[in-house]
């Protein structure tokens, strides 16, 4: 590959027809700082994440409403909450549908592509899962207000923000952890409600093992629920479910992220090592302090950066320069992105990452010059393609390895996906000069070769596509 190509396909999200005049190069790379929107059109005008939880608790609050009287008429609660719920339900798939399309026509059209990778790499590592129906529809303005506006600010300040997040709160059910001594706990306590109410780890642990140290590096389960104890008190009202929900009505404006003193578990916490004697809020969020800090932070987020852009085993130099840029700078992530783009290691010429489904699928809409984009196309193609958007599966998120994506069915759906965009493009596209386009300098002669023996300009398209240079980077 040449670096041209590199730029614009290992780093960016694949090339467009004509783009490689407008520079692709490291200089290219680094000025994208500048130039990066985090609200682009699309994204602007959907609704912000207070507006959409308070809408989600008003539905929930509606279905609550319902449900007491029909009790109190003696109908079963079920039968009288079952259409307000199922239409809360279907608001959330609605919008959950249109952030999808929204998040596809950003990187589609995007001008800063090296930047929008990154947002999709952070929001992976932040992986929060559109399956739970709690939070489906505040999957899309997970990503646009906690992500997008910290991609080249602090990791500690992006750690913050996703934290607080009520759909990160409501997927690792943070809104139902109540502290056992807390006023709340101790009231339930009384009323023999114990089994009902408790601390809940779960964000806890995957803080620890996900978001910044990594799994493995120094913190025991005890570390585990004394962060969780410090946590208690961080929630989101009028959405989550069960006690923890019920305890922290009125504790703030619905939908909305706020600490709720009644449920924080008091006292002082000694988490690997430190104690941490703070009040209130300021407990949990010291901790994330210090965990953004933490060298165990840096290499994990060092190595996963260097295997983004290095290979599934990036070299442990670059790894080791990442990381010392990291903790050299206080966090600062465009200059670790810096010291990636300076990196001889992933700048070499022969691929090194087999392309997972969203990123071939955005590379294939900008390199046909795709203007229409429905939400419904890109659902659809991303099931069929394995990697439903926001929903991993798991908080880990999606693998970023060959292994996850390369199978032989997985590289039959491409194919197929390809015919389909091929047969869009209406004979319109020349791929012989296409091609040569999209990867300036770096078109090896068997894919010449194939393109130009194709029956038709559309089958030629289709075998562009399924390329070993589109299919990798």
């Amino acid at each position: 590959m040449s670096e041209a190509s590199i730029a614009l396909n290992r780093f960016g999200l694949g090339a467009r027809a004509g783009e490689a005049e407008g520079g692709a190069s490291k200089q290219a790379l680094l000025r994208q700082f500048e130039r990066f929107a985090a609200l682009p059109a699309p994204i602007a005008a959907y609704p912000r994440t207070g507006a959409l939880a308070a809408e989600f608790a008003a539905d929930y609050a509606n279905v609550q409403m319902i449900g007491r009287e029909g009790r109190r008429q003696g109908i079963k609660a079920e039968v009288a909450t079952e259409e307000a719920r199922k239409a809360a339900r279907q608001k959330g798939r609605e919008y959950y549908n249109q952030a999808v399309g929204i998040r596809a026509q950003a990187a589609v059209f995007s001008e800063t592509p090296f930047v929008e990778r990154l947002v999709h790499f952070w929001a992976n590592h932040f992986a929060v899962s559109a399956d739970k129906q709690q939070m489906i529809g505040l999957a899309g303005a997970f990503e646009f207000d906690a992500i997008r506006p910290h991609v080249l600010g602090k990791f500690g300040d992006m750690l913050h923000a996703v934290e607080r997040h009520p759909a990160m709160l409501l997927y690792l059910d943070q809104a139902q952890s109540v502290g056992p001594n807390s006023q709340a706990g101790q009231l339930a306590a009384q009323r023999q409600e114990k089994r009902r109410v408790g601390l809940n780890e779960n964000l806890a642990r995957e803080i620890l093992e996900l978001h910044t140290l990594g799994v493995r590096t120094g913190y025991s389960q005890a570390d585990v629920t004394e962060f969780a104890r410090a946590m208690t008190g961080w929630t989101v009202p009028g959405l989550g479910r069960g006690q923890g929900a019920r305890l922290v009505r009125g504790a703030g404006e619905a939908g909305e992220f706020v600490f709720a003193p009644r449920i924080h578990e008091p006292g002082a916490r000694t988490i690997m090592g430190k104690s941490y004697d703070q009040q209130g809020r300021a407990q949990a969020a010291a901790v994330l302090d210090d965990l953004a800090a933490h060298p165990a932070t840096a290499k994990h987020l060092a190595t996963k950066l260097a295997r983004h852009f290095a290979g599934d085993d990036p070299p442990a130099a670059l790894t080791g320069r990442l990381e010392a840029a990291y903790l050299k700078s206080g966090g600062d992530l465009p200059t670790v992105y810096r010291a990636l783009v300076e990196a001889p290691e992933v700048w070499t010429p022969q691929p090194v990452k087999f392309k997972t489904p969203w990123e071939w699928s955005i590379s294939a809409m900008r390199a046909l010059g795709t203007q229409d984009i429905p939400a419904q196309a890109v659902l659809g193609l991303m099931n069929q393609l394995g990697q439903p958007v926001w929903r991993p599966g798991s908080p880990a998120g999606y693998d970023d390895i060959a292994p996850s994506w390369a199978g032989p069915d997985a590289v039959m759906r491409r194919v197929e996906a390809a015919e389909r965009f091929a047969a869009r493009t209406r004979e319109t596209i020349d791929p012989r000069t296409r091609a040569a386009e999209l990867f300036p300098g770096a078109l090896s002669a068997a894919t010449t070769q194939a393109i130009a023996r194709a029956e038709s300009p559309a089958q030629g398209v289709a075998l562009m596509l399924v390329s070993p240079e589109f299919m990798r980077r």
